[in-house]
């Protein structure tokens, strides 16, 4: 018995939802491989800072999928669903520099927060307060995530 407005809005959430989910995937995997394969003269700190990154970014993707299930949606199913949302590039390439990775994950940070103040704004707009309170969390931890790599870079 949804009014025709309110369930475009839940739609709009949920396929914005199903967006930061699959960007979530591809940042943390991204996060993960430059965990693995980081060297140089700083290796420790940046294999630890980056591990801490990765299960952060971990720990929300269960949050958001369970938002849009609550709401009545469906979320991501596979890898190839992932890979047809995702936003966020992967970078397979080897021999990538310990500042190039930084840089990169830096910026990958920027454009989540983006994405985020994308879903809270849908949030506001679908009434899903439950939603929105979760999205502040998770600004918080990539512009947190996002100075920490500038700082590191020192730039």
């Amino acid at each position: 018995m949804g009014n025709k407005k309110g369930d475009n809005a839940g739609k709009a959430l949920a396929e914005a939802m199903n967006g930061l989910l699959a960007d979530s995937f591809a940042l943390y995997l991204k996060t993960k491989n430059f965990h693995w394969h980081v060297a140089g003269p700083h290796f420790r700190e940046y294999h630890l800072l980056l591990d801490d990154h990765a299960a952060q970014i971990l720990a929300i993707t269960d949050a958001v999928a369970e938002r849009v299930r609550k709401n009545g949606h469906r979320t991501l199913t596979s890898i190839g669903d992932i890979a047809r949302r995702q936003s966020i590039a992967d970078n397979d390439k080897s021999g990538v520099s310990a500042e190039s990775m930084l840089k990169e994950l830096r910026d990958d940070n920027i454009a989540f927060v983006a994405k985020l103040r994308v879903v809270k704004d849908l949030a506001g707009d679908a009434g899903d307060n439950a939603t929105d309170g979760m999205v502040d969390d998770w600004t918080d931890q990539a512009q947190e995530r996002a100075w920490f790599l500038t700082e590191t870079l020192g730039k």
